[in-house]
């Protein structure tokens, strides 16, 4: 990646080898419930088939590919409804936005770019976001998305999630990855385990989920993501992420950094479970 930099617009798109998989809003204006923050959508297959949603009608504040945390030293980076203990989700004015601020690089194939978490006035985390795209074949392509948050406020906080806050089997919040919804739940499984039940809450070095036409394989490119549980819904919606704090609060320092690094090769047509296991380290190797 060699670009300098983007002066106009709101949305830039992706590209891999010519062709183009996806667009990256960075800057949009939207109700403050929603938790506005950039976000890739639509993603597409190199065939062309969807494999992300925009603030679907179950979860409005869905927004594609990202990073979406629920509870950040108590304020919602995630949209929607807080889960308080106790009480349930809870409408509450405690939502923060993610402000794009800079970027460093930024070139067809993909960026690395700058934002501020904020709620209200305040800052609480500052984020370096590395978004790439890389070949994998003629049917397949890989998404590295990395990102590092750095603690700015002086003091110490914490990121939590509804389940560290009293809601059993959420813990939600980190790289999210909204899935389209298609008249069948699609399927998940990993090495060794298949089903939302058996996976949701579990570590594993690869994850995939496939759907009519495509499979999204996820890998954890760093130790602490390998980590990290997967947050997985496929009956009530389609949708994956990488669980920063799925039992415990993760304490972040005061000038202390959390990086995590997930990436997702992004197939046409429906994997078995050697051929997800063999895309996800050609993804990983890429």
């Amino acid at each position: 990646m060699t670009g300098t930099g983007v002066t106009h617009g709101t949305a830039i798109p992706l590209r891999c080898g010519g062709r183009t998989v996806g667009r990256y809003t960075y800057r949009e204006e939207t109700e403050l419930r929603l938790s506005p923050r950039p976000y890739l959508h639509p993603l597409t297959t190199l065939g062309g088939l969807a494999v992300t949603e925009l603030r679907p009608a179950d979860h409005v504040h869905h927004l594609g590919v990202g990073v979406a945390v629920p509870d950040v030293g108590g304020r919602n980076f995630w949209g929607g409804r807080t889960f308080v203990r106790d009480r349930g989700p809870t409408e509450l004015d405690n939502h923060g936005e993610q402000r794009h601020t800079a970027w460093m690089l930024c070139d067809p194939d993909g960026f690395i770019e700058e934002l501020s978490w904020t709620a209200g006035p305040a800052e609480l985390l500052r984020e370096r976001r590395t978004v790439s795209a890389t070949g994998l074949g003629p049917a397949a392509w890989a998404l590295d998305f990395t990102f590092s948050l750095t603690n700015t406020t002086g003091s110490g906080l914490s990121i939590g999630s509804p389940a560290t806050n009293g809601r059993p089997g959420a813990g939600y919040g980190g790289f999210f990855w909204r899935a389209p919804k298609e008249a069948e739940p699609p399927e998940v499984f990993t090495a060794e385990a298949r089903g939302e039940d058996a996976v949701n809450g579990r570590p594993a070095g690869w994850l995939a989920l496939a759907g009519e036409g495509w499979t999204l394989v996820f890998a954890g490119a760093t130790d602490e993501t390998r980590d990290d549980p997967w947050f997985v819904r496929t009956t009530e919606y389609p949708g994956v992420g990488s669980a920063l704090a799925w039992s415990e609060r993760l304490p972040v320092p005061a000038g202390g950094t959390v990086t995590r690094r997930v990436v997702t090769a992004v197939a046409d047509g429906r994997l078995d479970r050697d051929r997800a296991a063999a895309l996800a380290r050609r993804a990983l190797d890429s």
